[in-house]
């Protein structure tokens, strides 16, 4: 799991940025390590606002160094960055330990894409969640360039399709799912079990992971995850603030 970087020396000698292992193994025996997503998917360390938040180079790094150990994977994450999901689905994919993948709350969005890197089948608790929606963007400009984002955007989900598609339950169709992520659909893991290849688990206690961005593009989050906006999501919100005061004092010295 990334470690969060120092944001001050980071910003003091830029040319070491990355050269910080930011990850650390859990659990870690003879034969295997364990792996979580507990945090946004982003692009790159700039974008790892907190120790959980994962990204492509951090697990090509993490992979590297587990050696080919199995890997027990946990997500409890409401997604990110489309293009950095998929990167992390390929490299696990490729990665020759054996992969098992428990979804212990929320696999969302893209992190739903990583949860079908299990080597078998995906487990999901019956009280967790499987989100599935189309791509989602932030786009300015004009009528020329917005509607190149929208063919990005249809290509993207072609792509995000192709994955699920290798996971559908017996009897299910891809357009099943495509009608599913238009209305962008929550299913916990005995619904999930309708659609996909997966392993209903028994529940669990942990609070899924619904940070504000998730709220700000979803539109059917269920009332009971919203509910749970608590003393932990005010931390979080703390922690983040207090972050940017560093960075921000430190630059104007």
């Amino acid at each position: 799991m990334p470690k969060a970087p120092s944001i001050l020396k980071l910003c003091k000698d830029p040319a070491k940025a990355t050269v910080g292992k930011f990850y650390e193994f859990k659990n870690a025996t003879d034969t295997s390590v364990d792996l979580y997503f507990y945090g946004d998917i982003v692009s790159d360390w700039w974008g790892a606002w907190q120790e959980e938040d994962q990204y492509p180079e951090a697990i090509k790094n993490f992979l590297a160094e587990a050696g080919g150990k199995d890997l027990n994977i946990y997500i409890n994450s409401g997604g990110g960055s489309v293009f950095a999901g998929i990167a992390i689905y390929n490299m696990l994919k490729r990665y020759t330990g054996k992969k098992t993948v428990c979804v212990d709350a929320l696999a969302g969005s893209i992190a739903s894409v990583i949860a079908f890197a299990d080597s078998d089948m995906p487990t999901i608790p019956s009280n967790a969640y499987l989100m599935i929606h189309k791509p989602w963007a932030v786009c300015d400009g004009n009528a020329t360039e917005l509607r190149k984002m929208a063919d990005t955007l249809d290509a993207v989900e072609s792509g995000i399709w192709a994955i699920y598609e290798e996971h559908l339950a017996e009897g299910v169709t891809i357009e099943t799912i495509k009608e599913l992520m238009e209305a962008e659909t929550w299913l916990n893991g005995t619904q999930a079990a309708q659609y996909f290849r997966v392993k209903v688990g028994e529940e669990n206690t942990i609070a899924a992971a619904v940070q504000d961005y998730t709220k700000f593009y979803c539109h059917n989050v269920p009332q009971k995850l919203l509910s749970r906006e608590n003393h932990a999501g005010q931390q979080d919100r703390e922690k983040r603030n207090k972050i940017i005061e560093l960075t921000m004092a430190h630059m104007g010295q």
